[in-house]
């Protein structure tokens, strides 16, 4: 009773400190950066990314372009790990607001166009290139109205080409609206994990929260030509009258050699509604939600008609064989022996080694450590905690997950190891080809791709000084992790097989088409179950959209799941059933080659698509990624597949006793 009342007194006390805990805390929001809240007349500087276009897909730096830039020069903003990878630039720009005062301002002039500025505004304006412009962590967003639909879009032209006229115009006018929500602020403490990292407010900070927050940033982008006599006596954030965007080309400004462009913008601050938690909710509006329940709804029908017929192997043909067979006497049985048909007659040969046995267990192991890293990124990004707000979190926690989990890839893949092989000899071995094949693979895809695009000079190159920082991550924390995996792996009891193997192994029968035609066919049911979701994930990609309906994307994965198992072992018992005892790699792509499928489908989508994508550079670039996704895909949908298949077999040839 002693002990009792002492454990009940432990709990009441953790129960108190987390009461006080939430007390004192008043308020928590995960998601996104760490509030700001700003004072009248309070400065904001807006920053800028890379200039991006769905055309080409080669980011450039935003000052690669004769624009403006700040008095005290460019300076780059801390990027992560994903933010580099994916090519993002962040920079600040002389752009300059005031909290709540809305003002028109004079920013630069430019110096006479020169020939080569020309080649490369005119090119980059016909590429469809965009300014991606950031204030407080929003990205600008812009409307526009096609056949009378109001569509929204984040970031602006460059400039633009009229239907009718040889000529280009460079956007040199900006009118943002930056829409604010008066905050009257408690004891409210706010963590958040956006650029600024994790933040507290701290006490001091608290007397500051009674403001205003931004929850909200829009552009209407113009082309106007200015006088440039004019222009030329104004300073930086000279203010200038109100100027309407023309309709005429006119009045827009051309560009052309020896032209002075000057860049001016007015803002105006809307008081809303729209709340601080909710200020995203604008961006990530997800249209076709029909679709992705359509799109499970017919997955499930899959599973379903797969589910039914893994019941009939099951209960109507498994348990009644195995069933009389245990009913027969020990003469019925013998005789039973020699008149035996089907998957009863591999029994000797079942669990024979496989061809390439050592590739067989690097691939089962790196699926595993893929399939474990999606799991927990799709899991922690439905639940919140990887904000669209905090720009390349996705990507670096998929690698710092695919890091860790290194250990899972070595334990799973020795211990297989030691299963077909019996003893743990050449365990050092398979860890190695863990630890290196699928990302020895990336990184030989990466080092073409980045030779392209530093041919090109972009931004989405990785710097030489990111290769060590990879090279350092793989070797100092991946290898290790899996090497120790490995070692694990030999510690563990290895899975003892329920029958012996013959020494001569026995003779598969011919057959009237090729087993591996079933194999390639069967791709297309889990194939069948993403599809659709892959769309809108490669829409995503390279359409510039957000994709954040993740709760989707968990249901679809673990459908997915559940179809390449089903898949892989209603296969596995038909190459059984026909004398077929080579199983093992036919499982592992039975539910693999829905990566072929994949890939295909990203072809498709390259051609009817993504018409616009223009140049070989940005058409290797697109299908180099692809290469990589389906790769990664084939490793765990196999993986899965393979797994669940060989459980079966083991189950099913576990249950017969035959000498």
């Amino acid at each position: 009773m002693a002990s009792l009342e002492k454990r009940m007194l432990r709990i009441n006390r953790v129960f108190l400190c987390l009461f006080l805990f939430a007390f004192v805390c008043d308020g928590f929001y995960l998601p996104g950066t760490y509030m700001h809240t700003y004072s009248n007349d309070d400065e904001i500087y807006a920053k800028v990314n890379s200039l991006t276009s769905i055309e080409t897909e080669l980011p450039f730096s935003y000052y690669s372009l004769p624009y403006c830039k700040p008095h005290d020069g460019v300076k780059k903003s801390a990027e992560n790990l994903g933010e580099l990878l994916m090519g993002d630039q962040i920079d600040n720009s002389p752009y300059r607001f005031r909290m709540n005062k809305n003002e028109s301002v004079f920013l630069c002039i430019t110096s006479q166009l020169n020939e080569q500025e020309v080649k490369l505004l005119k090119q980059r304006t016909r590429d469809l290139y965009q300014v991606n412009m950031i204030l407080d962590n929003l990205p600008a967003m812009r409307y526009a109205n096609q056949n009378g639909v109001k569509i929204q879009w984040t970031g602006f032209p460059i400039g633009y080409s009229p239907a009718n006229s040889n000529d280009d115009y460079i956007i040199n006018h900006l009118k943002f609206k930056v829409l604010i929500h008066e905050y009257e602020g408690s004891t409210v403490e706010i963590i958040g994990t956006g650029e600024e990292g994790m933040g507290v407010i701290s006490e001091a900070d608290k007397k500051k929260t009674n403001g205003y927050e931004i929850v909200g940033f829009e552009v209407v982008p113009c082309s106007v030509k200015h006088d440039p006599e004019e222009m030329s006596k104004l300073h930086m954030y000279d203010n200038i009258n109100s100027i309407n965007c023309p309709g005429d080309l006119e009045r827009s400004q051309i560009i052309r050699e020896q032209e002075r462009v000057a860049f001016t913008y007015e803002v105006e601050f809307v008081k809303s509604s729209t709340r601080w938690p909710s200020r995203w909710d604008a961006y990530l509006k997800m249209e076709g939600a029909r679709v992705h329940w359509f799109s499970i709804l017919n997955s499930l029908m899959v599973i379903f008609f797969l589910a039914g017929i893994v019941f009939v192997i099951f209960l109507r043909t498994v348990r009644r064989d195995l069933t009389r067979y245990e009913e027969l006497d020990k003469e019925a049985q013998a005789q039973m022996n020699e008149e035996l048909s089907g998957w009863k007659l591999v029994v000797g040969d079942v669990f024979r080694e496989p061809e390439h046995a050592k590739l067989l267990c690097v691939m089962v192991g790196d699926g595993v450590q893929i399939t474990g890293m999606a799991a927990v990124t799709i899991v922690f990004a439905a639940l919140g905690f990887m904000s669209p707000a905090s720009r390349g979190m996705l990507l670096t926690g998929m690698i710092i997950l695919y890091l860790l989990l290194g250990t899972l890839a070595g334990y799973a893949g020795v211990y297989l190891w030691k299963t077909i092989k019996g003893t743990p000899d050449g365990w050092r071995s398979v860890a190695w080809w863990n630890a290196c094949f699928f990302p020895g693979i990336v990184f030989v895809i990466l080092t073409m791709l980045n030779f392209l695009l530093w041919g090109s000079k972009s931004t989405g190159a990785i710097p030489i000084s990111l290769y060590f920082i990879l090279l350092s991550l793989w070797f100092c924390i991946s290898v290790p992790l899996t090497l120790f995996g490995g070692y694990l792996g030999t510690r563990a009891e290895p899975i003892q097989f329920p029958v012996r193997t013959n020494q001569i192994p026995r003779e598969i029968p011919a057959r009237k088409y090729p087993s591996w035609l079933l194999v390639l066919g069967a791709g297309t049911l889990p194939f069948g179950t993403l599809f659709i979701e892959l769309f809108f994930i490669l829409s995503s990609i390279w359409l510039g959209r957000f994709y954040y309906v993740f709760g989707f994307l968990f249901v679809v994965l673990l459908l997915l799941v559940i179809v390449c198992a089903e898949v892989s072992v209603v296969l596995t018992y038909m190459h059984l059933c026909v004398e077929d005892w080579r199983w093992w790699w036919k499982a592992y792509f039975a539910s693999g080659s829905v990566a072929l499928y994949v890939f295909l489908y990203s072809i498709n989508y390259l051609v009817f698509d993504l018409q616009s994508l223009s140049g070989p550079v940005s058409a290797l670039l697109y299908l180099g990624y692809s290469l990589i996704m389906a790769v990664a895909i084939m490793l765990s949908t196999g993986t899965i597949g393979f797994i669940m298949s060989f459980y079966f077999v083991h189950y099913l040839f576990s249950s017969v006793k035959i000498d």
